[in-house]
């Protein structure tokens, strides 16, 4: 088959459009480049050539990691999301993997593989304003209370049917004779999962925790409710950029671009993981 080549009204068509979608996406972040290293009274002030027109200053770095009392706490505040980001993915692969095995080899008869899934898709439907005053008496009560284990614990649950919606497609798009004959040779059930199964689905395993990883970090409702002080997450830290005066811009922006820099460097290293995984069985030969 020849493949024609474009006109050159539609490459110049395509072009802007890929042109105006990336400048659409990298604006937010070119805006909060620019805003934390800009003077207070320039954030209003109108310049005809916008965020050039003005003098740089660290002033708002220094006073964030600087800071005997910002300092400390924003660390703190990295610390737990870091915390509860992994420790989300972590529980949601390891109830969600076997789960979406079991969906995905065997056939339930009383409780039906369709009504266990829509089940768990029902899941994402709650809102989790609903649970959330059920779920902090509960935290209460066995003293995980403004802990990062709290919120991983929380969000790990909430991200649980991404996994396992997502791994139950993939292991029923595997080759099944490859684990009937793991099971020929010897191996149990568990073995030709763990053996057979589990090592050819790892890309999509890793794109399933990236995500899971990704929904935790950028959780905010389970932070506030959850935590008072010593367990605050990142997205709650942002939440705080105000002062009786108004919004401090370039705070927001520090304090935004600090917490982009653990997603960003995930992104990077499993980027192919995240291709690999979720476009898994989507070409069959």
């Amino acid at each position: 088959m020849i493949r024609r080549k474009p006109s050159l009204p539609m490459r110049l068509f395509s072009g802007g459009f890929v042109t105006l979608s990336m400048f659409v996406a990298l604006y937010p972040f070119v805006w909060a480049v620019v805003t934390s290293i800009k003077n207070r009274i320039d954030w209003f002030t109108f310049s005809y050539i916008p965020f050039v027109q003005f003098s740089p200053t660290l002033e708002y770095w220094i006073g964030e990691f600087g800071s005997e009392v910002r300092g400390p706490r924003l660390i703190r505040a990295m610390t737990n999301s870091l915390t509860l980001a992994l420790g989300a993915a972590l529980l949601a692969l390891v109830l969600g993997v076997p789960a979406g095995y079991a969906l995905a080899r065997f056939r339930y008869r009383r409780w039906k593989n369709k009504d266990i899934t829509m089940w768990f898709l029902s899941q994402r439907f709650l809102p989790p304003v609903a649970t959330i005053f059920p779920i902090l008496l509960m935290f209460r009560f066995v003293g995980l209370f403004d802990t990062p284990w709290a919120l991983a614990i929380t969000n790990g649950t909430a991200t649980l049917p991404f996994v396992v919606l997502i791994l139950r497609d993939v292991f029923r798009d595997l080759p099944v004779e490859l684990e009937e004959a793991a099971l020929v040779d010897g191996a149990s059930f568990f073995g030709a999962f763990w053996r057979v199964a589990l090592p050819l689905a790892r890309p999509a395993v890793i794109a399933a925790g990236i995500i899971c990883f990704a929904f935790a970090w950028n959780e905010f409702l389970f932070g506030l409710i959850l935590t008072a002080r010593n367990g605050t997450p990142m997205t709650v830290i942002i939440s705080e950029s105000e002062e009786t005066t108004g919004v401090l811009f370039a705070r927001l922006a520090t304090r935004t671009l600090t917490a982009m820099i653990p997603p960003l460097i995930v992104a990077v290293l499993a980027q192919r993981y995240i291709v690999r995984g979720l476009t898994f069985g989507a070409v069959k030969g």
